[in-house]
């Protein structure tokens, strides 16, 4: 394909979207089109091929192929309500996927397609990642925090890390050496660098709750406060459970340190793209 047809068909496509219930889609009958179908009957069979294939990819096929209404002209101003169907960008995806490759347009959609859901993966899993990294900066700022509340009530460094181990076993019924261990977790690395988002938000919330209760209950000693910290812990675990989640069955996450290395790297290189852009200019 030619440069200027490629630039013509991904403006067809961009242009072709539509918005239901929030979720960006394109209407079956414009995709028919797009992909050089003449018949729609041709096309529903492509459109059955796509279904399949979603079902056995384990997704709900009403999530990405709902059925919806068109209307279209008819001639002479007169208007008809036809059929159609709303397709996701997988759905789109699949659609083309199952189409006739030897169609120019066919083999355009499955790399355009393909291109766009992978930017949705990229997109979704970044977003993740920095979820992940702004929990973990929370949890150390509560820590600290906690800290700083606690050394005003006789416990030093010492006395705080054994309070925070006692947590870590009432949280995940394994202490903190067993979930490095378990985890493969370097022993001088912390503990919360290598959890998932979810256990990070649960420490958080125990360590806040612990903070909140310390000074309302005006609690003082290392005792005192350590079974504090051991019940809100263990309350967080109940919640959890409760949920069917499991803290210490959930399967370690990668080293939030590379994490968040990797996301200043690419903040870097886009400010780098935007100079250069401004500098052409």
């Amino acid at each position: 394909m030619k440069s200027t047809e490629i630039k013509e068909l991904f403006a067809q496509f961009e242009k072709a979207t539509l918005v239901l219930n929030d979720i960006e889609c394109w209407s079956a009958r414009d995709i028919q089109i797009l992909l050089g179908y003449s018949k729609w009957e041709n096309f529903s069979k492509v459109i059955e091929k796509a279904k399949d294939a979603c079902k056995n990819a384990g997704e709900e096929i009403f999530n990405h192929f709902p059925d919806i209404r068109k209307v279209i002209e008819a001639g002479k101003g007169a208007q008809i309500d036809i059929d159609d169907v709303a397709l996701t960008r997988y759905a789109c995806y699949l659609v083309a996927q199952n189409g006739d490759s030897r169609k120019p347009e066919v083999a355009f959609a499955q790399t355009y397609f393909a291109v766009q859901t992978r930017r949705a993966e990229i997109i979704e899993q970044r977003l993740l990642e920095y979820e992940r990294v702004k929990a973990r900066e929370k949890l150390s700022h509560t820590e600290k925090n906690l800290s700083g509340i606690l050394y005003e009530r006789g416990v030093d460094d010492r006395g705080f890390a054994i309070i925070r181990s006692k947590g870590d076993q009432a949280l995940f019924h394994l202490s903190t050496h067993q979930l490095k261990y378990k985890f493969g977790i370097p022993e001088n690395r912390p503990l919360a660098d290598f959890l998932p988002t979810i256990s990070i938000k649960a420490k958080d919330l125990a360590a806040e709750m612990t903070s909140l209760n310390v000074q309302s209950k005006d609690l003082s000693g290392q005792t005192r406060i350590e079974n504090e910290h051991v019940d809100n812990s263990a309350a967080v675990r109940k919640m959890l459970i409760e949920r069917g989640i499991l803290p210490e069955n959930l399967p370690p996450a990668e080293d939030v340190k590379k994490i968040q290395r990797k996301l200043e790297g690419d903040e870097k290189k886009v400010l780098k793209e935007l100079k250069k852009g401004k500098s052409k200019k």
